[in-house]
């Protein structure tokens, strides 16, 4: 029984991702329970943002503004993300390509813009990283996939509708209510309610637990996605094509996080766990979102192979940084 608890604790977010994805596959598969797949969807839209509204406030009860710190590597993400993403706009539009590479770029692109998750803040402290400098930067990763995204959009793909504005509008709703709210609450509970605040944030691990939740339900809906994409008839090389493009955005991006937290700051062990999971850890739900909204559907399922891949990973590090210590 010590054993089993050892590993849930050291492997959390792998054992979460196995049982959002077995969760799926068995309720799926369950005939008697097809006319509950509507009601489920419903239920999912509901839950899903109540654990990442709550996982975000325990967190930001820690986080005081005065903790929010601008640092060199926050800028060099922001231009690592930024340039890839005009750069392949760009080809999109002007560089005839196959099918297959066009969604490969498109998955790609997606994973790169992509703002930090909400979860990185729970990561980071985990991990014993800055939740200051992270949260400074998932708030700018947001501002930037916010006023990117709509402006190459409607030139990559010309449709009736697609214009800078509403397409603005329409990502600053779907990211932005989730991430100031919880924000905004702490803040307000800090000044007057300091002994709930204090109840709450003494609480061990109660972030983190949220979290593994939230992430079996985000891989479920990642499967839902895959399987739909394979149910539709699509071939097998496209989708190989954009699993493999973003684990080439997630090796990226970890890496490079990384290599800015060790030249581009004090070289602070905080910070360079705070730089990594920054620009590594991705809100995949919203480019699942992105992607099926604007984009070619299938590209979509980028989202879903990025969640598994950064997860992955996430869990080494915490194996590793349990280990240690």
């Amino acid at each position: 029984m010590n054993s089993l608890f050892l590993i849930i604790k050291r492997w959390g977010l792998v054992v979460s991702m196995l049982t959002g994805a077995s969760a799926y596959c068995i309720y799926v598969n369950i005939r008697a329970l097809d006319h509950t797949h509507a009601m489920a969807n419903q239920v999912v839209q509901i839950v899903q943002p109540a654990l990442l509204f709550s996982m975000l406030l325990l967190t930001f009860l820690k986080v005081k503004t005065s903790d929010l710190h601008l640092r060199k590597w926050q800028f060099g993400g922001l231009a690592l993300q930024g340039s890839l993403w005009v750069i392949g706009a760009l080809l999109l539009m002007t560089v005839p390509m196959s099918h297959t590479l066009n969604l490969a770029l498109q998955g790609f692109l997606l994973c790169m813009i992509c703002p930090t998750a909400t979860a990185a803040a729970v990561i980071t402290g985990k991990l014993g990283g800055n939740q200051g400098s992270l949260t400074m930067y998932l708030i700018l990763a947001n501002l930037l996939a916010s006023l990117l995204i709509p402006a190459m959009l409607p030139l990559i793909f010309q449709q009736d509708g697609l214009t800078f504005w509403s397409t603005f509008m329409r990502i600053v709703m779907k990211i932005f209510p989730l991430l100031f709210l919880p924000f905004l609450c702490a803040g307000l509970m800090r000044k007057t309610m300091p002994g709930l605040t204090r109840l709450l944030t003494g609480i061990p691990n109660a972030a983190f637990y949220l979290w593994m939740i939230a992430l079996s339900l985000a891989i479920a809906v990642s499967v839902k996605t895959m399987h739909h994409s394979i149910s539709a008839g699509h071939g097998i090389l496209p989708q190989v094509a954009i699993a493999v493009s973003s684990l080439i955005a997630c090796v990226i991006q970890f890496s490079f996080g990384r290599w800015m937290g060790k030249h581009m700051s004090q070289y602070t062990p905080d910070e360079v766990i705070s730089s990594t999971q920054g620009l590594g850890q991705k809100n995949t739900i919203f480019s699942i979102w992105c992607g099926y909204t604007f984009m070619d559907p299938l590209s979509s399922i980028a989202g879903g192979f990025y969640s598994i891949w950064h997860n992955v990973y996430n869990s080494y590090q915490l194996a590793k940084s349990q280990k240690e210590n």
